[in-house]
């Protein structure tokens, strides 16, 4: 019986541990919580959290008024060593360019790069954010991003 208990605690865990990393779609259909690995270039962020690690945000649809978008992604490559947060850091923030266009108009890039925790779990992926002075709508993959209001 202990062992059954066991394997299920384990299979449990497995079950869990993928639904937390199981990719959003692109553009979701009402405010989702999700964890950051969860996201995809295209995903819109009702808030920014403070500075330092991030484990889940707000995920709205584009439509509503939000935050900041997902409009890129930096992959390391899968058998890469570590690099170090600072390594991580800037390989991510090199990866991530904004147009002109948005520069112009006071959007700002922030960047979010694996911890080591997060790196030694296997995530291996970089996100870079376009982060505008006030809340939008619409999208800046697409160009349909204005604020809001």
């Amino acid at each position: 019986m202990l062992v059954v208990v066991a394997v299920a605690a384990v299979v449990g865990t497995r079950a869990v541990t993928a639904a937390r990393s199981r990719p959003l779609p692109a553009e979701v259909t009402e405010r989702t919580s999700a964890h950051v690995v969860q996201l995809v270039t295209g995903s819109c962020l009702a808030a920014l959290p403070e500075d330092g690690e991030v484990d889940r945000v707000d995920v709205v649809p584009c439509a509503q008024p939000h935050a900041g978008q997902v409009v890129a992604q930096y992959e390391f490559d899968a058998a890469a060593v570590w690099p170090g947060q600072d390594g991580a850091d800037a390989r991510v923030a090199r990866a991530c360019v904004l147009s002109a266009e948005e520069e112009a108009a006071g959007v700002r890039v922030v960047t979010w790069a694996p911890t080591e925790q997060g790196w030694d779990g296997g995530d291996r992926t970089g996100l870079c954010l376009a982060v505008p002075t006030a809340p939008v709508t619409g999208s800046f993959l697409d160009g349909t991003a204005t604020p809001a209001g």
